[in-house]
């Protein structure tokens, strides 16, 4: 029997017994390690060969991340590991530590219970660490740290045991402060502490590791490291401290597993009934209730086509049931169920039960996100991404034959990658990718053309704007084409605070209404408007002020409708109108029902909401992103240099080690070309880093001039509508 049919046999045993089982993702900032500690895991459960593990990286399975050298999709593997006599079924998901892929790790940890962080002990906690660290602590999932890189502090940084212990401390200390600012309110202490053996130290390159108990069994601590690493005995140190029992030995004594986990976690994720039989079947990780699986991620099989991954709470998920999915109508029937074995899947002749992450083919209407279950139900709350798409690119069939396939294949792509919005013109037959940076458009692009083998042309990237009050409007009046409806509006700013709530998901319309009041209380809102609020739209609030009108509550849905296009297309240049408060005041009413209609209402409030979005005068606003460059002394000048000269701003400057720290933000629209320009500016010897940032006030002078040049581009008016005239 080959050696993988094996394994695929050992991890069938292994379903049944959720004390048994742990579902873990390793996350980490880009190049601190993930994919080379993974093949070392791999290594130590038998699936790759020792000799390879490390250069193999099995987890980076398409050509395109080979070829960059990064990961840029999450990749699921299942491997078991014997620790305290009893052999244990570990389901891994490697992420991407790209800020560009964020939303792979976002989606990753709703299926995990545990999260591996992985630190450069040279770089120390990297902005990306502190996203993964808070993605993982949203979703209540258990973090644990790993210290890689450390043969570097001993070969190149030529530390002693001192200088290396003071900062491996500092890296601990860093990830514990991240630790306890994102769960000061909560009742668990998740800190990580090398005595307790939360923390292991090692380099994945040389596959060796250490832990407070590994150290205790084995008896090689620091200093036999440094003499082991400095007489160049690193495969000694390997076959004596292998980083695989290490990581792997941790991983099955402090994640949860299923059992210990889910209580915890279904009400952090689900918002349905507490007391009703679904919850209780999760809570308890029942293989007998009702199928109750989240779809984590969407991929495509050559074969097999559309393959759903994701987390089985509840139930037994098996080849032929028919199972709802959320937000589609009918059924879809399961047509095979496996698990992963890095890039290739499985199938299994019997079912996945609960607690498990498994493979299903079959669920054709599910993305990623989805709810799916045997009964119908509340869905699992949607999984909210830290950032939002902030650079667009067109993208078009060079031949118009392809144009059908193209459309496919972008329905596809929007599937599987949330965090990917595409706009699809028919008409025009071009299309626009919007996503989280310049890399990610790349990656999906060269991916149409590879993979679908079908030649596009793709335009300069566009950023992509915001617009948003900026004072408080008068009440203002929208009538209705046939000048029988009346609506009367005022809009005004909402707090950073509410917005930042409203972006999070942490007050929505799928919540209860008490929960979602008292949220928005807590946030600033006082109680009259938090009482009345009608609808949300991403990141603004519909307030109904009206008293008594009547025909309004059956208008309400054309009232809404028009808000919610009023709100896609902004009035200065169509851009989404973010952080408002709306309040509908009044409105009359036709009593016929025939001339209240949609071609009357969504003119009307669309009208109200436009103009009372320039009477409280509506600027653009854009993206911008932090920006950390790591850069020896004598380019500091050169590297905060670049980012002045990009309307940005450098906010701290510090060494840390032997190079430079500059820290600043910058816009994204100045950010275009920054990687080849800061190479030249440094001679290659920076490396640097950007993470979205949210969005800020355009200058003032520079608004006119952009919104004329966004007018443009979409074919609209060049002038402006008269009430602007505050620029």
């Amino acid at each position: 029997m080959g050696r993988r049919k094996k394994i695929v046999q050992e991890c069938e045993k292994l379903m049944d017994k959720p004390e048994q089982i742990r579902n873990i993702a390793i996350a980490a900032h880009v190049d601190h390690g993930k994919t080379t500690l993974t093949d070392n895991l791999l290594a130590g459960a038998g699936m790759i060969s020792d000799e390879t593990a490390g250069q193999q990286l099995m987890m980076d399975t398409e050509e395109d991340e080979q070829e960059r050298g990064i990961t840029i999709d999450a990749a699921n593997v299942s491997m078991t590991h014997e620790w305290e006599e009893k052999n244990h079924l570990i389901n891994l998901i490697d992420t991407p530590g790209h800020v560009d892929f964020g939303g792979d790790v976002t989606r990753a940890m709703r299926a995990v219970d545990g999260a591996l962080v992985v630190v450069d002990a040279v770089e120390g906690a990297m902005p990306q660490t502190e996203t993964v660290v808070r993605q993982a602590l949203r979703e209540g999932v258990k973090p644990a740290l790993f210290i890689n890189k450390v043969d570097r502090l001993i070969s190149e940084l030529q530390e002693g045991p001192q200088e290396m212990q003071e900062r491996l401390m500092k890296v601990i200390g860093d990830v514990n402060d991240l630790i306890r600012g994102m769960t000061e309110e909560e009742d668990v202490d998740w800190t990580v502490s090398v005595e307790d053996g939360t923390v292991a130290f090692g380099s994945a390159l040389y596959k060796w590791g250490v832990s407070a108990p590994s150290m205790t069994r084995t008896g090689i601590g620091f200093p036999e490291i440094i003499e082991m690493e400095r007489n160049d005995q690193r495969q000694e140190l390997h076959e004596e401290s292998p980083l695989s029992n290490v990581v792997l030995d941790m991983v099955a004594e402090h994640f949860p597993n299923p059992l210990e986990a889910q209580p915890r976690r279904i009400p952090t994720v689900w918002r349905g009934d507490a007391d009703s039989n679904l919850a209780h079947t999760m809570r308890d990780v029942d293989d007998d209730g009702e199928v109750v699986f989240m779809v984590t991620d969407i991929s495509m099989d050559p074969h097999a086509g559309e393959i759903a991954t994701g987390r089985l709470f509840s139930g037994t998920i098996r080849k032929g049931q028919e199972l709802y999915v959320s937000g589609t109508a009918g059924k879809n029937r399961v047509q095979s169920v496996g698990i992963f074995m890095g890039g290739e899947r499985e199938e299994l002749d019997r079912g996945v039960p609960a607690g498990n992450i498994a493979a299903v083919t079959g669920l054709r209407d599910a993305i990623a996100g989805s709810t799916v279950s045997s009964v119908e139900m509340t869905p699992f709350e949607s999984i909210e991404h830290i950032s939002e798409p902030v650079i667009t690119k067109s993208v078009e069939a060079k031949s118009m034959d392809d144009l059908p396939k193209l459309i496919e294949t972008l329905r596809q792509v929007s599937k599987e990658d949330p965090t990917i919005r595409i706009e699809i013109n028919e008409d025009t037959g071009e299309h626009l990718i919007s996503g989280q940076g310049e890399l990610h458009l790349e990656v999906i692009t060269q991916r149409i053309e590879r993979n679908q083998g079908i030649p596009v042309t793709t335009g300069e990237p566009i950023v992509v704007y915001r617009e948003a009050p900026t004072t408080e409007s008068r009440e203002v009046e929208g009538i209705s084409p046939n000048r029988h409806n009346r609506f009367y509006m005022s809009v005004e700013p909402l707090s950073e605070e509410i917005v930042e709530l409203l972006k999070l998901g942490e007050a929505s319309m799928d919540m209860p209404e008490l929960e979602r009041r008292e949220a928005l209380m807590e946030a600033g809102m006082d109680k009259d408007t938090a009482q009345n609020v009608e609808t949300i739209f991403g990141s603004n609030i519909l307030i109904d002020d009206t008293k008594g009108i009547q025909h309004l509550n059956e208008t309400m849905e054309l009232v809404v409708e028009g808000i919610g296009e009023a709100l896609e297309d902004g009035p200065l240049a169509a851009e989404p109108v973010q952080g408002t408060l709306l309040r509908l005041h009044d409105a009359r009413l036709h009593e016929d029902a025939i001339h209240r209609g949609p071609a009357q209402v969504i003119p009307a409030t669309r009208d109200a909401v436009h103009r009372a979005l320039m009477d409280a005068e509506i600027r653009l606003l854009e993206p911008i992103q932090d920006v950390r460059i790591d850069v020896p002394q004598e380019y500091m000048g050169s590297a905060s240099g670049e980012i002045q000269g990009r309307r940005g701003r450098v906010d701290d400057m510090y060494q840390e080690g032997d190079l430079m720290v500059v820290e600043g933000i910058a816009p994204v629209d100045e950010m275009i070309g920054f990687s080849s320009d800061i190479r030249s500016a440094t001679e290659g010897r920076a490396s640097w880093n950007t993470e979205n940032a949210g969005f800020r006030v355009l200058a003032d002078n520079l608004q006119p001039e952009i919104i004329a040049e966004i007018r443009e581009r979409k074919g609209m008016k060049a002038e402006l509508p008269a009430q602007v005239d505050y620029f």
